[in-house]
């Protein structure tokens, strides 16, 4: 099928032409007639299927001009980064059109977002906390919604957006249609669901938890942080293959760590982002890699779900995914767009488990390489990794061994033997004195 073929008219079809596209992925093609139905929908598939455009052609198509100021459709995301993509997807599709559309999400100056809120809008692009601040200073009214697309809701309520979410859900006109796209539904997600949504149409693109068969994963078994780093040097100076690198590591902390090592030996080659930067940093990191200009870009999961990087060679996993759920989203930032793509992730003793997870939900396991003979293996532990005191204490008890005949050792006399049982005191009738039993043995 192509675009033409689709009930599409002649402006969302020029910007099409202008953009290349010819032919709408699966997901595109599943969900137009749905969404044109006026139908409820929830929308399973993985990462880079082309999910935002899947929701966002039907809606422009149904789009009329009107002169409210208002919002019609509201489309609600998980971070800043998403709003600003969508913002981009729709400035794209829209430029044959006469399409008002504004972008919010918290971290900026909520007094220039309610300035554009006031101009009047036809669709709203929304973070959850932003959303809520907005409706709460009256200027921001969501009665006229009607159509509400939730993208990522999973991500969300991991992220904490639980009572933002409800909050505004309950704000909006019943009679409203409710799309709702992710790459995993969750126990948690269905019940919002049940609750919010009326008798949705369920679609599915691609078995759930299954990565993208062309992206090619590996893995190598690595015992701590600095042997990582090692490795990591080991392969961005000797595989020329890795051009365009996205690295996930599991938190702030070590984003940043793990940015100073290789900033000194990748001189302006290496950006990162986190939810600690500034937006304006965050905006800069992730423009710097997209044109190119920075070889590696170290990240949290917090752009594991839904941006849209293009022509990322590799995704290395430094830290490997807790979840088997964020280590599909993860991975499927390479293999985008019928392009080849490479997942490779370390993993050291701890991780493990994490990796056996993984490989049970795809039903596949992650081929091994072993470790380079040209890498150093660091005896050097951080602080994470090394035992807490009390796993330092259990691992000493464990590994003392009672000696048997040897020393100074007897054996306890039977009236030493004897159990505590624990309980009240009761009355020797015999002695006339109080006893205890006890539910522990007294340790030798």
């Amino acid at each position: 099928m192509t675009f033409d073929e689709l009930n599409l008219n002649k402006p969302l079809i020029s910007a099409l032409d202008d953009l290349g596209y010819i032919n709408p992925t699966p997901i595109q093609e599943k969900a137009f007639p749905v969404i044109m139905s006026g139908k409820d929908l929830v929308a399973i598939a993985q990462t880079g299927t082309g999910k935002t455009f899947a929701y966002l052609l039907p809606l422009l198509r149904q789009l009329k001009y009107s002169e409210k100021k208002h919002p019609r459709i509201l489309i609600v995301v998980p971070t800043r980064e998403l709003v600003l993509q969508i913002v981009k997807e729709i400035e794209k599709l829209t430029s044959y059109m006469n399409v008002r559309y504004q972008g919010v999400y918290g971290g900026t100056n909520i007094n220039t977002q309610k300035q554009l809120v006031y101009n009047g809008l036809d669709i709203l692009v929304a973070t959850p906390g932003r959303l809520v601040d907005l409706a709460l200073t009256g200027l921001l009214r969501l009665k006229d919604i009607q159509k509400l697309v939730i993208d990522e809701v999973d991500q969300m309520l991991s992220l904490g957006f639980r009572q933002q979410l409800i909050s505004f859900l309950d704000s909006l006109p019943a009679k409203r249609q409710n799309l709702m796209f992710s790459a995993t539904i969750t126990e948690d997600v269905d019940k919002v669901i049940s609750k919010y949504f009326n008798e949705p149409l369920k679609i599915e693109v691609a078995a759930h938890g299954t990565p993208l068969e062309k992206i090619i994963q590996l893995a190598y078994h690595v015992p701590n942080f600095f042997t990582k780093v090692n490795l990591l040097e080991h392969l961005l100076f000797n595989d020329p293959e890795l051009v365009k690198v996205l690295v996930f590591v599991e938190n702030k902390k070590l984003a940043d760590r793990l940015y100073e090592h290789l900033e000194k030996k990748l001189t302006n080659q290496v950006g990162v982002i986190h939810s600690s930067l500034s937006q304006n940093n965050r905006i800069s990191a992730l423009k710097q890699f997209h044109e190119g200009s920075k070889r590696v870009l170290i990240a949290t999961d917090i752009i594991a779900r839904g941006l849209d990087i293009s022509d990322v060679t590799h995704v290395i996993n430094f830290d490997t995914s807790r979840l088997p759920e964020d280590y599909i989203h993860r991975i499927g930032r390479t293999g985008r767009a019928n392009k080849a793509g490479t997942a490779i992730s370390f993993i050291n003793e701890a991780e493990q488990a994490f990796q056996s997870e993984i490989e049970f939900m795809m039903n596949k396991e992650i081929p091994m390489k072993p470790l380079p003979k040209e890498v150093p293996i660091s005896k050097e532990f951080t602080e994470e990794e090394k035992p807490s005191i009390k796993d330092k204490n259990l691992r000493r008890i464990a590994a003392i061994k009672t000696p048997v005949g040897q020393g100074a050792f007897h054996e306890k006399k039977e009236k030493n033997k004897k159990v505590n049982l624990g309980g009240p005191s009761v009355s020797d009738p015999k002695k006339g004195k109080s006893t205890r039993k006890s539910t522990s043995k007294w340790r030798r």
